[in-house]
């Protein structure tokens, strides 16, 4: 297992999280830092170690409370992600930890 965190305590706006899951995941240099790219490099990470990955968000709160639109799209694009992740030698969780709940 491989553990990756975006520490999401001064994210607040998709640009910056999309930035921050971008620099804790090592994406490629044509990730387009838009949705359809997260989404994109989400499904492929064959850059990234054989077995599964671990992708902790930590704070989501301020990203919710800041931009709800934005946060919302992220969630959702993860969601997608761990529901259609069928790379072979991979597995992917993702882990949100909202201290709100």
């Amino acid at each position: 297992m491989t553990r990756f965190e975006v520490d999401g305590r001064e994210v607040r706006d998709k640009a910056g999280m999309l930035a921050a899951l971008a620099d804790a995941l090592s994406f490629p240099d044509w990730f387009g830092h838009n949705l359809d790219a997260l989404h994109d490099c989400l499904i492929d990470l064959s850059w990234l170690p054989a077995g599964e990955i671990v992708l902790v968000w930590t704070h989501p709160e301020v990203l919710a409370e800041a931009d709800p639109v934005a946060y919302r799209a992220i969630r959702e694009v993860l969601t997608d992600v761990v529901e259609h992740f069928a790379a072979p030698g991979r597995e992917l969780t993702v882990v949100i930890e909202d201290l709100r709940a």
